[in-house]
Order: C-alpha cells, then structure tokens, then sequence
C-alpha cells in the first residue's frame, strides 16, 4: 500500500537523518511520520496537532499502515505539550506567522540537540528574518515544485552569530548550492516580486541586492529559466 506523499512532504522527509527521533508538528493526516517509519529512516515519531481530527486521522492512518506502536499522539498547540526527546522538529504546510509563534513559544529548542525542518507557505522572507535574528542558521534549503507552484524546504541549526543580509531573507546563500531550474525560477519569482511592490528605497536596495547575484559568474544560470510560484 502505497503512502501518499506531497512532493514538499517528500522533501521534508529527505532532509531526516537516519535514526532521527522526529516530532512533526502540525501532523495532519500522518502520512510523513507514517513514510519515515515504514522505511526505517526515523527511529521514532511524535504526531501532534492543534485539532482533535486531524489527530485521529494520523491514528487511524499509523494503525491501517502498521507503524502505530512507534508513534506517539499528543493534541497540542505547537511543542506546547510535547515530550522533548527528540532530534527534528518538523514544520510543514504552515505559513511564517504560525511558525515564528510556534517556535518564540519554545525557547528551550534553542540548542544544539535540536534540528528544525520548515516548509513554508508563505511569508518565507519573513520567517528566515525571524531565525536569523534568532540565533538559527539556515544550513541547506531546498526548492520544491509541488503542483504548478513553487515552495522551499530548509534545514535550520542553532548556531548564533550567523545573520542573513535583507536580500538574503528573500534568497538565501543555501540555494546557491543547489543550481537547479526550480531555484533558478524561484529567483526570477522573487525578483518579479519585488519589482512589482512599492518602490520604496528599501525594495529597492533590496532588488539590487539580488540582481547583482545574477551578474556573478559562478551564478550565471540564475537568469536562465522564468517561472511561477506561490
């Protein structure tokens, strides 16, 4: 029986190391616990959710699937009553606003025993601003089509002192290590963006910044695909 994965879900599960204790927050239907456990990539999973449905589904969904004796169930409102023995805090299908609350709420994920796995719905300059100013370095994203849009995946670590520029929060140094044509028109997406808001100096700058990118040699396939995305 074949679990059925999002593509950004997909990606959220490629980013857990193996033997990962995960507790993926907002867990919906179960399915991206359900997959980690099926194929033996996580060691354990805590489900949790802020509605009593959703929850019962996930059950539901870790019995038919078989992996109910290695989830854990908790109605909870963010890590608010969670254990915290685990390694990876998943985040999915959220926009920045719910994330930032999820995670101010939770000042003890702060170390270096935890990872964070986001994948943003929207306002993701937003939330990179919010972790770099908190202390969190965007280690490795990744660009997701999920649809006809496009999305990100990002892997943050608490390492204080690692801060991103403006231009960065709207394209972040991780995705130019990954020259695909996704990130390539999430860059062209992010500059029609920015070229159709107020032209305020601050976007402008911002613009700037980020058209400069494209004029560097080591990343000239920035400009070579136009797309759309959310």
């Amino acid at each position: 029986m074949k679990i059925p994965l999002s593509p950004r879900l997909c990606a959220c599960r490629d980013y857990v190391a193996q033997g990962d204790r995960v507790a993926d927050i907002g867990c919906d239907h179960g399915y991206l616990g359900i997959s980690l456990l099926k194929d033996n990539i996580a060691a354990s999973v805590i489900a949790a959710d802020i509605n009593e449905m959703p929850l019962q589904c996930a059950m539901h969904n870790a019995l038919k699937f078989g992996v109910r004796d290695k989830m854990t169930f908790y109605l909870s409102d963010g890590v608010r009553n969670i254990p915290r023995d685990f390694d990876t805090l998943i985040c999915a299908g959220m926009g920045a606003d719910t994330m930032i609350s999820i995670l101010d709420s939770a000042q003890w994920l702060k170390c270096d025993k935890y990872r964070l796995i986001l994948q943003c719905q929207s306002k993701t300059p937003t939330l990179r601003q919010y972790l770099s100013d908190n202390g969190w370095r965007i280690a490795k994203e990744t660009v997701v089509r999920d649809g006809r849009f496009l999305y990100t995946v990002m892997e943050a670590i608490y390492q204080p002192g690692y801060t991103l520029t403006p231009g960065q929060c709207y394209f972040p140094p991780a995705l130019l290590e990954n020259p695909t044509s996704e990130v390539s028109a999430y860059y062209q997406w992010v500059i029609k963006g920015l070229r159709l808001s107020a032209r305020t100096p601050e976007k402008q700058q911002l613009l700037n910044e980020l058209l400069a990118l494209a004029k560097n040699p080591n990343f000239y396939w920035l400009g070579e695909h136009n797309d759309n995305c959310k």
